[in-house]
C-alpha cells in the first residue's frame, strides 16, 4: 500500500496506521485509519485498510462496507475487487465472490491469487470441476503456488480422486516443506486409500510442524482405532481434546476407544458433559458411539442430524428431480460395503436370493474392499446384478444408479463404518431406505424410510425419527435359514472353559459392555457357584481390564473365559456349551443375538427406550419368547440369575427355542421376503402414485 502525497498532515496519518497495522496494534490502527477518513472521507487507502482490518479480525460486514466504497473509488483496481471477494467467500455470499474474483481476473489476467479463490468459492458450491480448472490457471501462472496445489488435492479429495490428490499435496509439500496442512490433507488422502502407517506418518508431520493441530491428533487417532490400537488411539485423542477441549468429534471418540479397552475412568463424568454439550449444540458426536452410551432417542436423533449436516449435506443439485419410471419389475438396490464375510451379509444372504425376480430386479452396489471369499461367491450369484464399486466416487456411483433408474435405494451402513452416505446426499433414486446396519435415524432429508418393527419403534417414538417409519409384522431383522453350525463342536477345555459349571455368555462388541451390565454380572458369577462368563476376545487390553474389574468386585478373575474370533460356522458351534446369553443394555446383541438363538442359546435382555436398545427384545418376540424380555436392571438380574439356579426352568425354555426356531417367524426366510416385499411394494406405489413418504404398518 503507497499512501497518497497530496496532503502531508494526512499522509502522515496514514503512513502511521499503516505501519500500526502492520504491528499487529489494531485498536490504535483502526482509529488512525478513521482519523484519515474524517480528514478525508473519500481516501481509498483508508477504507482498504480498514476493511482489511475488520476481516482480520473476522467483521466481514463492516469489511464488505469498506471493500465496497473502496471500489467505488476505484472500479479499476484489481485488489481490491479480490478482497471483497474474499471478505463475501467467508460470508458464504458465493454468487457475489465469483463476481468479485472474475472482476479481479478481468482487470489482471494474471492475477493468481484469484484464480485461487475463485476455485475454493467453486469447490464449496459443489462446482468441482470448474473448481480444478480455476487452481489449473493459478498453478499455470505460478507453478511454485503450494497453496493452490492444496487446494486442488483437497477438491480432488472430495471428488475421490485420490491418486491425483496425493501427488497435489506432495506437490505442495515440495514447494513449501513447512506446509503443516498439506502434510495433514495427504493423511486424510493416504487414509482413503488404507495406506494407514503412511497416513499416521504424514500426521505427524503435520504435527511436527504445528504442534497445536488438534484435527492432526483426532484423525491419527480415529486410524489408531480402525488398526485396533485402542491404547495409542486414546492417547491422540486425548492430546486433540486437551488443545480443543470443545472438539466436536474427539470426546465421543475417546469415550468410543475407552470402551473398547473397558477402561471406564472419567466415564460417567464424560459421558453426562459430552451428552450436555450435544443438547446445547456444541458437540457433534458420531451418531454411531453414541448408540452404545445412555442418550435417549432425542439426543440420537439430534447427533444424527448434526452429524450429517457437517459431513454429508444434501447436494444442491439431486440427480433425480421427479423423473417417472416405468418398469416391468420394480428395481431394488441394495449398497453396503460389506458383501462378504460380515455379520450383515449373513444375516441377508437368504433374502437376496429368495426376492421374487417376476416383480423385483435386485441390484447390489459394493463399494467394500473386493474380498473373494464363499460368501462374496454366494452374493454375486444371489444378485440379478453385482456392481463393484469400491474405486468409484460417491458422485460416479450414484450416478451410476440413476442412469439405471434404481427405484428403490437401500443404504445398508447409515452412520457406520466404510458407510458412503454421500451416494444417497446426491438423491439418485426417487425412493432411499436406511435398512439394518445403522439402528437409528440417519437425520437428514435425503433418506425417506427406515425399515423397523412394532418393537424397536413402537408408534408413539415416530417423532424420533426424520424417516418415515416402514413397521414390518415380526422383526425388521432379516435371517437367513441356511446359515450352517459346524458338525465339529471343540471340547470345554479347547475352548479354555471349565469341565462343568453354567456357562453366562455374551459375544457383543466388547464397545458394548458398560459399567452398570458388567456390574449386574459379576454379582450373577459370585451368586451361582462354579459359573463363567465367556465373552468375546476383542483386544488384550479388554481382557485384563475387565480381569481388573473383576478382582475389584470380588470376583475371580478366571471367571472370565474370552473367546478369539472364529470362521461363522465354528462360531456357531461353540455356542454348544453356552447356557445363557446376557446381553448388554443400551446397544444390544443384533446379529449376536441370532447366533445365539439359531444355536440354541436364549438371551436375556433389558429393554430400553431406543431402536439399539430394542433389538434383542425384537428378536425374542418374532421367535416366541417374550418371557425373556425385562424392563429394568433389577429385574433382568433375577431372570438371569432363576435360570442359571433353576434348570427345570431353563431346560424348558431351551426346549420351547428348539422347538420354535424353525416355526416362528423370526429364522422364517421366505416370510420375511415376503413381508419386506410388500414394503417396497407399498412405497413404491405411493411414490408412483405421486404422494409423499408416509408412515406404514405392514
Amino acid at each position: 500500500m503507497t499512501p497518497p502525497q497530496e496532503n502531508q498532515q494526512t499522509s502522515a496519518l496514514l503512513k502511521q496506521a499503516i505501519a500500526l497495522h502492520q504491528q499487529g496494534k489494531l485498536q490504535k490502527a483502526q482509529k488512525t485509519y478513521q482519523r484519515v477518513l474524517k480528514a478525508e472521507p473519500k481516501n481509498f487507502f483508508a477504507l482498504d485498510g480498514l476493511g482489511t482490518l475488520h476481516g482480520q479480525q473476522g467483521q466481514f460486514d463492516s469489511a464488505i462496507k469498506y471493500f465496497n466504497q473502496a471500489a467505488m473509488l476505484r472500479p479499476d483496481d484489481f485488489a481490491i475487487h479480490f478482497n471483497l471477494g474474499l471478505a463475501l467467500l467467508q460470508l458464504k455470499r458465493h454468487d457475489d465472490a465469483l463476481a468479485c474474483f472474475a472482476q479481479a481476473i478481468s482487470l489482471n489476467a494474471n492475477f493468481a491469487e484469484a484464480y485461487n479463490n475463485q476455485g475454493n468459492t467453486l469447490k464449496e458450491l459443489s462446482r468441482h470441476e470448474d473448481a480444478i480448472a480455476s487452481f489449473d490457471k493459478a498453478i499455470a501462472l505460478k507453478p511454485n503456488y503450494a497453496n493452490a496445489y492444496n487446494n486442488r488435492g483437497t477438491t480432488l479429495l472430495e471428488m475421490q480422486q485420490y491418486e491425483q490428490a496425493l501427488a497435489d499435496f506432495n506437490q505442495a509439500i515440495t514447494q513449501s516443506p513447512g506446509f503443516a496442512e498439506a502434510y495433514y490433507n495427504r493423511g486424510i488422502v493416504l487414509d482413503e486409500m488404507r495406506q494407514h502407517e503412511q497416513a499416521i506418518a504424514s500426521y505427524d508431520q503435520a504435527i511436527s510442524i504445528k504442534p497445536d493441530y488438534a484435527d492432526a491428533y483426532y484423525n491419527r487417532g480415529n486410524i489408531l482405532r480402525d488398526l485396533k490400537q485402542y491404547k495409542e488411539a486414546l492417547t491422540s485423542y486425548n492430546k486433540a481434546i486437551e488443545i480443543n477441549p470443545k472438539h466436536p468429534y474427539a470426546r465421543a471418540d475417546r469415550l468410543h476407544a475407552q470402551m473398547q479397552l473397558g477402561d471406564w475412568q472419567q466415564f460417567d463424568q464424560r459421558t453426562k458433559a459430552l451428552l450436555r454439550d450435544l443438547d446445547k449444540g456444541i458437540s457433534i458426536p458420531p451418531p454411531f458411539h453414541l448408540l452404545a452410551l445412555p442418550a435417549t432417542a432425542a439426543q440420537l436423533k439430534k447427533s444424527a442430524m448434526l452429524f450429517a449436516a457437517a459431513k454429508y449435506p444434501a447436494a444442491e443439485h439431486a440427480l433425480w428431480n421427479g423423473e417417472h419410471y416405468a418398469h416391468q419389475r420394480i428395481r431394488v438396490a441394495y449398497f453396503s460395503a460389506d458383501f462378504h464375510n460380515h455379520a450383515t451379509a449373513y444375516l441377508m444372504a437368504g433374502l437376496f436370493e429368495k426376492h421374487d425376480r417376476s416383480r423385483f430386479e435386485i441390484f447390489a452396489f459394493s463399494f467394500g474392499p473386493d474380498i473373494q471369499d464363499e460368501m462374496r461367491e454366494r452374493l454375486t450369484k444371489g444378485f440379478d446384478h453385482f456392481i463393484e464399486a469400491s474405486k468409484l466416487s460417491d458422485k460416479a456411483i450414484a450416478t451410476k444408479a440413476r442412469e439405471l433408474e434404481i427405484d428403490i435405494a437401500i443404504d445398508l451402513k447409515g452412520f457406520t463404518q466404510d458407510c458412503r452416505p454421500g451416494i444417497f446426499a446426491l438423491r439418485p433414486a426417487p425412493i432411499q431406505v436406511n435398512y439394518l446396519g445403522f439402528p437409528g435415524t440417519m437425520a437428514t432429508p435425503y433418506i425417506d424410510y427406515i425399515i423397523a418393527d412394532p418393537v424397536v419403534i413402537p408408534t408413539q417414538q415416530f417423532d424420533m425419527y426424520s424417516e418415515k417409519v416402514v413397521q414390518l409384522p415380526h422383526s425388521y431383522q432379516a435371517n437367513d435359514s441356511q446359515r450352517q453350525i459346524a458338525e465339529t463342536i471343540p471340547t470345554r477345555q479347547q475352548l479354555g472353559l471349565p469341565e462343568s459349571g453354567f456357562v453366562f455368555c455374551c459375544f457383543n462388541n466388547n464397545f458394548k459392555i458398560t459399567a452398570d451390565a458388567f456390574s449386574l454380572w459379576m454379582r450373577l458369577l459370585r451368586k451361582v457357584e462354579g459359573s463363567v462368563l465367556w465373552l468375546f476376545e476383542g483386544n488384550e487390553s479388554i481382557c485384563n481390564n475387565l480381569r481388573d474389574q473383576a478382582q475389584k468386585q470380588n470376583v475371580n478373575p478366571e471367571q472370565l473365559v474370552f473367546a478369539p474370533r472364529m470362521e461363522q460356522a465354528e462360531h456357531l458351534a461353540r455356542h454348544k456349551h453356552a447356557d445363557l446369553f446376557l446381553d448388554t443394555f443400551h446397544y444390544n446383541a443384533h446379529t449376536t443375538a441370532s447366533d445365539a438363538l439359531w444355536a440354541g442359546v436364549p438371551i436375556v435382555t433389558c429393554q430400553g427406550d431406543t431402536f439399539a436398545s430394542r433389538v434383542a427384545a425384537s428378536l425374542l418376540h418374532a421367535i416366541g419368547l417374550p418371557e425373556l424380555i425385562t424392563h429394568n436392571h433389577e429385574a433382568y438380574e433375577a431372570l438371569a440369575l432363576k435360570l442359571a439356579t433353576q434348570p427345570e426352568v431353563i431346560n424348558a425354555i431351551k426346549q420351547k427355542l428348539a422347538e420354535n426356531r424353525l416355526t416362528q417367524p423370526l429364522f422364517n426366510t421366505t416370510l420375511f421376503t415376503q413381508e419386506i416385499e410388500s414394503a417396497y411394494q407399498q412405497i413404491w406405489q405411493r411414490q408412483q402414485d405421486g404422494l409423499n413418504p408416509f408412515h406404514l404398518v405392514i
